[in-house]
Formats: structure tokens, sequence, C-alpha cells
């Protein structure tokens, strides 16, 4: 059922309490929902910073918030995918470092950055609470794609939820994102955090299939932190 998916989905990316633990296949087959999670996560932290005058308070507050609604899982993705790519050698050497569970200097580095972007994007927004919103639901967005696009390198969650993506889940996530167009945002910042929801996790599935040979929930969850970080940016750029 539909809601039973979106409380399977919301369990899975969020540590919101909603009662007994849904059945996870009734979200893996339907992966296509991942930006509803972004509107929720988005919305709650853009309410509880809406009243906060201090654009740098309000940023940090934010972007603490997001890390905390989330279990920081996406954040962990993003340093294990940093030590992946900082790794020397051939590829089993760099999966290893993906796959392992210590965290390097190439992990620490990639989190700052992401961080650091997406904290001075989000201070410099011309509108925080909206730019919070959309930066989520883009962020999800991509889950979607790299659930549909990224073929794995070995068994795992994101292996279960990408067998049962099919080829117009893509599409329909999309489709979920429409309603960003009523925030009061200007069309280029839009179309500007557009193109950076479907490049960024473009990019990571290039990146990941030369260094990696595929895609591992690691990935998944770090396209969830570059792709917000990089569409906040875009919003203030474009």
């Amino acid at each position: 059922m539909p809601l039973t998916s979106i409380i399977s989905l919301l369990q899975f990316t969020t540590i919101l309490p909603l009662g007994r633990t849904r059945d996870f296949g009734e979200f893996a087959r339907r992966s296509w929902l991942y930006p509803l999670a972004g509107y929720v996560v988005g919305g709650i932290a853009a309410s509880a910073v809406f009243f906060i005058g201090q654009p740098l308070i309000a940023a940090a507050i934010a972007l603490g918030l997001l890390f905390l609604l989330t279990g920081c899982n996406h954040l962990d993705g993003l340093m294990d995918l940093g030590d992946g790519l900082m790794a020397h050698g051939d590829r089993e050497k760099r999966v290893n470092a993906l796959t392992d569970r210590q965290i390097g200097t190439g992990g620490l580095a990639l989190a700052i950055s992401v961080c650091l972007i997406s904290f001075s994007s989000l201070a410099a927004a011309p509108c925080l609470p909206c730019a919070l919103i959309i930066a989520e639901v883009g962020g999800k967005f991509s889950m979607a794609f790299l659930s549909r696009f990224g073929i794995p390198f070995h068994e795992g969650l994101h292996s279960s939820i990408q067998s049962q993506s099919r080829p117009w889940f893509p599409v329909l996530a999309a489709i979920l994102c429409i309603p960003l167009v009523l925030l009061p945002v200007a069309p280029l910042s839009l179309a500007a955090a557009a193109v950076m929801m479907v490049a960024c996790p473009t990019a990571l599935l290039l990146i990941s299939r030369r260094l990696f040979g595929g895609v591992n929930g690691d990935v998944v969850g770090a396209s969830n932190e570059i792709t917000r970080a990089l569409v906040l940016a875009a919003l203030c750029l474009a």
C-alpha cells in the first residue's frame, strides 16, 4: 500500500518515530518515492528556522537538523566515498577504502568541503527555508536516480533497491519535484537547481563506474549530500 511504502521510506531515511517497523520491501519496490522524504526532512528543518532572522545562525541550525533527522547516514556515506576517492592503487583497494568502516583523511576532507558549501550557501540564500526544501528534495531525487541507474558492485541494501527499480522510476521521482515551482524562487534559480539534481548523480555514476566498478549504498548516500550542497550553491549563484 502507498502509505505503508511512504512510512517505510521515512523509516529508512530518517530517525522519525513512526511506530512499528514496516517491511523495507514496501519502499524498495517504490524507490521513486524518495523526494517525499526530502519534503518531510526539508520541511521540518525549514519550519524550525523560519523565524530566525540571523542567517548564519539559521544556516548552522538548519544543517544540524538535517544531519539529526537523517541520523547522519548520508553523511557517513559521503565520508566513505571520500576515502574511496582518495585511496591509491587498483580498483580493489579503492573499494576496500570505500567499504571500510574506518574514516580517513579523504573522507574528513570531503565532508568538511561539502558542509562548508552547504552552510555558506544556506547563509547567503535569499529565502533560506525555500532553499532548504528545494535542496533536500533535490538530494533525494539524486538517490532515486542512482537507485535506477547505479549498477551495484556487490550485494547489499542498494542492490536490493536497484533490482526492483524500473525505467520509469526517475520520471515519477521528477514529477514529485514539480511542486517546488510553487515556492517563491526565481525561475532561473529553479532551473539551475534542476540541472544540479541530474548533473550531480550523473557525475557520481560515471566516477563510481570507473573507480569502483559500480555503485553501493555509500555512493547513493553521498549523492544526497553532494547534490544538496550544489543545489544550494546554484540557488545562490543563478
